[in-house]
């Protein structure tokens, strides 16, 4: 680096310092110089500095160490122009080191005097560097604020008019960084700067082109922006922008802003009106638009596309002269330059974003939008690809979309890419097909006609979980029909969605339950998925800390459970405990899990019974059906066997209610020690009858024989003996009530043939009673004995569990349980309640009593069955009687 002050060829006055030439070849003496008082001096090492700093960045941080950037904020501020220049050049070019910027941020005065060298009377140079360190400056939010706040906005909209290409290149540059603050774009509508921005489209230089299209996509977020740009047709030039292929690599910029401005309503209304949205169709579809078919020897003349790669505009530099664009026409019939797949993706996700509106699919339906993007399914991108599926299950949630995406053949294309490769694809894909089944049979059935659920059977083992749920949305609309629903049994769906059933993703576990809940709606579904273990998956999904998740899951097991096999199962496993624990949480209780239990306890009557103190008329008790009392309902439940192998204990016995005949006593009704003495005896009369006439000899062979038979008879006892160990580790079976055989015979022959429901009612009632102690008066309830006879039963039993018919002094909770067995195997209905302190009692629908046979009948009403005091006597649910009776 060097500069030499050259001599003035006069010779100087007498009191003037000769001039002097220097020449430095150090930075350190050229900031010195720039102290200096003389304006030539200042003016020649500024312009020294500037041609340093621009060799590399490195030099820009020296020059700042050495002190320069306060000299040069100062000069910039200089009243002679020269001075003014150089400096705003050397410290422009300074200004892309973040050194610099730091500096400069620190300095109040920097930016207000880069906003003041944008003024009109100054050099167009002076612009072009004011607008570059203000450019570099804006990268910083807090240097924004600054140029907001010091009408840098308004300053750099003026200078977009300058005929200088480089002017006009770093104050849109400027402004673009300016724009993705919310103040500044409000700023530059008030400025009339959108218009210029347009206008800038035009420009020969594709940097100016881009930083203008970049300024107007951050414009354009903003509602009051987009409808200024309408006014100033924005819409049809951005379009025609689009239509000429040598831009075709500042298509998908232009493309980002229409995204945009078709978010709204209005503009899509426009842009319908005026066809262009029509011919942006034609373009990204690679078709020529109806109003720019080529003809035979005419054509208009286009810009060159290879010229724009000579045309480049340096950041600090001026731009040398301008390349002039050649012009030709086009070949008679020359077919429209295809557009490249990154603009055919970022159209389609534009029309995707504009269809997020209800009222915007409307009018892109009306526009045939759908064709477009059935068309860039067949693109050999996977990107684009990916967006044409993304926007046509977007515009699939339109009704008139999902029939017109069928009929212009678009599930075809979607059911093909199912097939795909790649992730992205897959996942648009099925999320498109999802939509375009929900709530719409015929699109259901086109998937089945195009061979479709074979294929979406297998993405359910897909390793992109995305896709899975998808997937499995598809699957459960496709569910509502039956004859859809029985071809994807027969292909194996059920045993297909255990597999998400396991997956770790909340969305899969969430989906691929309600997909089972869909498919297990019948008895040999329900059966194969349970015989595949997938019950444990779905008790599993009930610990997720998801509510999605927890309700698909119980609503699931509510489905599962209509089964009683099922059901027990559920039970075994845990299910039951599990729905009970959410139930009495706070924030974990949903209807779904409450409806699944209600479920399981309508196939377990006795658990049922046990926690909610209630059987109404349907639920019929069988065999097998015990009363343990009341439980809490975060309790676990109990099941028979595990009461029978309690040891004896003064709680409360568990009434068992069983009138299936013993297994046991069946299978041997005789005692082998019984046979054998039998069998001696009849030997021994037979010998002592044949004493007198047979020999001696003939007695030694008999008592062989008998040795023979007591052998054979030892081996026998060993081998019940081996038996009855081996049973030790088998279930408990409890025994059967011989008594309660006996009253359901007794009733079967004495009641069920009564003629009206009331009387079997009443006659029920008596004979209850009768089989429990008899009538109790009133007020004599403390003084009747039924304990002591209780606690003698299970003493002789030696078993806690005692059986109904053993009972012959029982109260409210004996004499109503009783009654419901009796009933519900006479179909006679009737519901069985648990009160407090050992009520319980049976209500029945009864017509009301009529004076006069024949008379006008009402609606049956609610009877409490009296089976204490007077047995057979009914009374209103709701009259005091009965509250007394519940109570008393």
């Amino acid at each position: 680096m060097g500069k030499k002050v050259k001599e003035d060829k006069k010779p100087p006055p007498d009191d003037v310092f000769d001039t002097l030439s220097v020449e430095s070849r150090q930075a350190g003496t050229v900031v010195l110089m720039l102290s200096s008082p003389e304006e030539d001096v200042q003016s020649k090492a500024c312009e020294a500095i500037y041609k340093f700093v621009d060799k590399c960045d490195e030099n820009k941080k020296q020059l700042l160490d050495l002190g320069a950037g306060e000299a040069l904020l100062k000069l910039m501020q200089s009243e002679d122009r020269i001075v003014r220049r150089n400096a705003c050049m050397a410290l422009g070019v300074m200004t892309a080191n973040p050194d610099v910027r730091k500096f400069l941020r620190k300095r109040e005065e920097s930016i207000p005097a880069f906003i003041q060298l944008l003024a009109p009377e100054e050099d167009t140079v002076v612009h072009e560097f004011a607008g570059l360190g203000l450019s570099n400056m804006a990268t910083e939010f807090s240097s924004k604020a600054t140029i907001f706040e010091s009408g840098g906005v308004d300053a750099l909209v003026k200078c977009l008019g300058s005929s200088d290409p480089d002017v006009q290149k770093n104050s849109v540059e400027a402004l673009a960084q300016l724009l993705l603050d919310y103040q500044s774009r409000a700023a530059i509508r008030d400025a009339d700067g959108l218009n210029p921005l347009l206008e800038l489209l035009k420009s020969e230089f594709a940097i100016i082109q881009k930083l203008s299209l970049l300024a107007l996509d951050r414009a354009s977020q903003d509602s009051e922006n987009r409808s200024a740009l309408r006014e100033l047709e924005a819409m049809t030039k951005l379009v025609d922008f689009v239509a000429h292929p040598e831009w075709n690599d500042l298509h998908v910029m232009a493309v980002m802003v229409l995204s945009n401005l078709l978010e709204d309503l209005e503009s899509l209304e426009l842009v319908k009106e005026t066809g262009g949205l029509k011919r942006l169709v034609a373009l990204i579809t690679d078709q020529v638009p109806p109003e720019e078919e080529p003809k035979a020897g005419t054509g208009k003349g286009e810009k060159k596309a290879g010229s724009r790669a000579a045309k480049k505009s340096a950041k600090g530099s001026k731009s040398g002269k301008k390349e002039e664009s050649e012009k030709e026409e086009p070949p008679p019939g020359e077919a429209i330059i295809p557009t490249l797949p990154d603009v055919k993706m970022s159209a389609a996700k534009a029309i995707a974003r504009s269809a997020r509106s209800a009222e915007n699919r409307k009018i892109l339906h009306e526009q045939e939008a759908e064709k477009m993007l059935i068309h860039l399914l067949s693109h050999e991108s996977t990107d684009v690809q990916t967006a044409a599926a993304q926007a046509l299950g977007i515009m699939s949630e339109n009704l008139l979309s999902k029939d017109s995406i069928r009929e212009w053949e678009g599930m075809q294309p979607l059911i093909k890419l199912c097939n795909s490769d790649n992730g992205d694809v897959k996942e648009a894909v099925t999320l498109a097909l999802a939509n375009l089944t929900t709530g719409n049979s015929t699109n259901c059935q086109e998937v089945s006609n195009l061979n479709g659920v074979e294929t979406l059977i297998h993405l359910l083992a897909d390793p992109r979980d995305e896709a899975v749920a998808n997937t499995c949305c598809v699957l459960t609309n496709m569910a509502t029909e039956e004859a859809l629903r029985t071809e994807a049994q027969g292909k194996g769906i059920v045993t297909a969605l255990l597999e998400p059933l396991k997956s770790q993703n909340t969305r899969v576990q969430a989906k691929s339950s309600l997909a089972v809940a869909a498919y297990v709606c019948d008895a040999d579904s329900r059966s194969e998925f349970r015989n595949a273990g997938g019950l444990e998956s779905l008790i599993q999904l009930l610990h997720s800390g998801n509510d999605e998740v927890r309700r698909n899951a119980a609503w699931a097991l509510a489905v599962c459970a209509v089964d009683e096999p099922t059901a027990v199962e559920i039970c075994k496993l845990g299910g039951m405990d599990l729905l009970q624990e959410i139930q009495v949480s706070g924030t974990r209780k949903n209807p779904f899990a409450e409806v699944a239990l209600e479920r399981l306890l309508d196939a377990n009557l006795s658990a049922k019974y046990a926690l909610t103190g209630q059987l109404s008329s349907t639920n019929l008790i069988e065999d097998g059906f015990y009363d343990a009392g009341q439980i809490r309902p975060n309790t676990k439940f109990m099941s028979i066997e595990d009461y029978c192998k309690q040891e004896l204990n003064d709680k409360r016995p568990v009434l068992f209610i069983n009138a299936k005949a013993d297994p046991v006593t069946t299978q041997s009704t005789s005692n082998p020690e019984m046979e054998a003495k039998e069998n001696s005896k009849t030997n021994v009369s037979g010998k002592s009858s044949r004493t007198g006439r047979e020999g001696k000899g003939k007695s030694k062979q008999k008592e062989k024989e008998e040795k023979q038979k007591e052998e054979e008879l030892q081996a026998q006892l060993q081998k019940e003996a081996e038996a009855l160990a081996n049973s030790e580790n088998q279930p408990v079976n409890p025994p059967t009530d011989s008594n309660l055989v006996k009253y359901i015979e007794e009733v079967t022959e004495r009641i069920l043939p009564l003629a009206t429901a009331t009387d079997q009612v009443k006659a029920l009632a008596q004979f209850v009673a009768d089989k429990m102690g008899g009538p109790i008066e009133k007020g004599q309830l403390p003084n009747f004995s039924w304990e002591l006879p209780l606690s003698q039963v299970k003493f002789e039993l030696k078993s806690n569990v005692v059986p109904i018919g053993k009972i012959k002094a029982g109260i409210h909770v004996h004499r109503a349980l009783l009654f419901k067995a009796l009933a519900d195997r006479i179909a006679l209905p009737c519901s069985l309640t648990r009160g407090d302190y050992n009520r319980a009692w049976n209500e029945v629908m009864l017509p009301e009593t009529q004076e006069q046979p024949g008379g006008q009948k009402f609606p049956p009403c609610c009877f409490l069955v009296d089976l204490i005091h007077q047995p057979g006597q009914l009374l209103k649910s709701d009259s005091p009687e009965a509250v007394t009776y519940k109570k008393l």
